[in-house]
């Protein structure tokens, strides 16, 4: 879902982005997909089946929406083979790379948060 260009929710995100760099690269990332996209690819080259079938739940139209997003802010790259039938393949890009420590690091925090609010739940 993009947001109008002329509203003022788009004008305070320019404006957020271009004050804070932590901002930019969340909005670069954020989403339900693109982080899980990043998260299969951190392995290595991957082709539109294999990350669909990696993905659950996303549909064939989603995967190819963030996939085009992703490569228009040069987080992934596009391989296109000139072979019958043409083979395509995505694969982190450098600057979507260095991502992967952060992604680690997204990891160990979202499951030291789920276990931290798992147990005071119970402890409630």
């Amino acid at each position: 879902m993009s947001i109008k260009e002329s509203s003022t929710n788009n004008e305070n995100k320019k404006t957020l982005e271009h004050s804070c760099s932590e901002i930019y690269a969340v909005n670069l990332i954020s989403g339900r997909w693109i982080l899980s996209i990043c998260y299969h690819l951190r392995q290595g080259k991957l082709r539109f089946y294999e990350l669909k079938n990696n993905i659950p739940n996303i549909s064939e139209r989603m995967l190819t929406l963030q996939l085009k997003k992703m490569e228009h802010e040069n987080l992934i790259i596009k391989n296109i083979y000139a072979e019958v039938p043409p083979r395509v393949e995505y694969e982190l890009s450098e600057i979507g790379k260095r991502l992967i420590p952060i992604l680690n690091e997204l990891e160990i925090w979202g499951k030291e948060h789920k276990n931290d609010k798992q147990n005071n739940n119970e402890s409630s």
